[in-house]
């Protein structure tokens, strides 16, 4: 099986944009539906390759991105937030891969 990376980059390109302050707060709602269904996503395939560890860490970023019941936090927060999950999501294409579970 392959590694996945696609979802990753995908979500770091959106979190990344959203350090631009002159985005429109519609961005923001999009980067929280992104964001949530890409975690979600890696959530199941950690799930599937046997790796409890990333799926509890991925299951905690869909719930802090996860659009039905926002967390309110500041700019400056979120900031600091999105550039730790941007990081997490790199890192999260070398260690989620199915030769690593079993």
């Amino acid at each position: 099986m392959k590694r996945i990376w696609l979802p990753q980059i995908i979500a770091m390109l959106f979190l990344i944009w959203a350090l631009n302050p002159t985005n429109p707060y519609g961005y923001y709602r999009l980067l929280r539906v992104v964001c949530f269904i890409v975690f979600a996503y890696l959530s199941y395939k950690s799930i599937i390759f046997h790796q409890k560890d990333w799926t509890w860490v991925l299951g905690t970023g869909a719930v802090i991105y996860n659009p039905l019941i926002p967390l309110h936090m500041t700019r400056g927060i979120w900031t600091v937030v999105n550039l730790a999950t941007a990081i997490l999501l790199c890192a999260s294409i070398f260690f989620i891969n199915p030769s690593r579970g079993r």
